[in-house]
């Protein structure tokens, strides 16, 4: 019976230890999905992230399984990334990624010790988003062909984009049950799947409006829910989100660095320039800490001057 019981132990010890790299990312995975409810987006980030682990002793040629990763390990695969990888941003979100990694092995009894609890992370400044004048943004508008059958759907996405201070996701997302009209705000799913209520302005609601009437010649609408339909009637990717915007700026001559996430700093930056409180532009954005709205305070040092001129004793 003791020999029965040692084989047994020592058949399960290699069960253990031989738990491979793609097994722990199916099981990370459904860690990240069903117990953390994230976005496809961010368990896609979350499993490049450990990836490039993978990848590191693989191209060095150590055979090391997920179980067996050592803090000297984990040091020399961030000094060998690093060399590729010069912007601190990337580095330490491929660090915070292994490290969620290695917190799901613990939590789940798969390793007794967490490797990457003691890697410091590289210092990052403090980097100001891009931002758009509203002048900008109107120019941007103002290169929209209307004539086009994608006009006024694009006309609406980005008075949306920036009525609304939207992520790219939540946008290609929305739907036409997310909308009220009489109460003038939208339905927003946002990351983890929370939902939010976001006031919408009548201008984007007039646009929305107008698209929706070309949206309904369409021949064939597959996602009979979503409001920004492809000419095929699927939802737009976020790809297309980009190269709409992209083309835009670039016809407007706009030489800044824009994305869509530029027209939600823009919402932002523009809402606190105006007086908004800080907070209820964090419930607005979605932000989960009110320091990560913190950073628009940062962007207009003149409005940051003029506060103080008009409201310190001794200014």
């Amino acid at each position: 019976m003791l020999l029965c019981a040692y084989f047994v132990v020592g058949y399960l010890r290699k069960e253990y230890m031989s738990l491979t790299w793609k097994q722990s990312f199916r099981n990370f995975e459904t860690y990240l999905r069903l117990e953390k409810s994230l976005s496809d987006n961010s368990i896609e980030a979350y499993l490049n992230d450990v990836s490039k682990l993978e990848k590191y002793f693989i191209e060095t040629g150590s055979d090391i399984s997920p179980l067996n990763v050592t803090y000297p390990d984990l040091k020399a695969f961030l000094a060998w990334y690093g060399s590729n990888n010069l912007n601190t941003r990337t580095q330490s979100r491929v660090l915070s990624g292994i490290r969620a990694f290695f917190r799901f092995l613990l939590i789940e009894g798969e390793i007794e010790e967490n490797p990457a609890s003691l890697i410091e992370s590289p210092k990052i400044g403090l980097k100001l988003p891009e931002v758009l004048s509203v002048i900008e943004i109107d120019t941007i508008i103002d290169q929209i062909d209307l004539s086009k059958p994608e006009g006024h759907r694009n006309k609406a996405i980005i008075e949306t984009l920036y009525g609304c201070g939207l992520r790219v996701s939540e946008l290609v997302n929305l739907r036409l049950t997310d909308l009220h009209y009489g109460e003038e705000f939208i339905v927003v799913t946002g990351k983890g799947n929370k939902q939010r209520l976001v006031p919408i302005g009548r201008k984007a609601l007039k646009e929305i409006d107008i698209y929706k009437q070309d949206r309904n010649r369409l021949s064939v609408i597959k996602d009979q829910n979503i409001l920004f339909l492809n000419r095929r009637g699927s939802r737009l990717t976020r790809a297309m989100i980009f190269t709409i915007i992209k083309d835009l700026a670039a016809k407007a001559g706009i030489r800044k660095n824009i994305s869509p996430h530029t027209f939600r700093h823009s919402f932002a930056t523009h809402m606190i320039e105006a007086g908004a409180d800080l907070r209820a532009v964090q419930e607005m954005l979605g932000h989960e800490s009110i320091l990560t709205t913190e950073i628009y305070t940062h962007i207009d040092r003149s409005f940051l001057r003029d506060t103080l001129i008009m409201f310190h004793p001794r200014a």
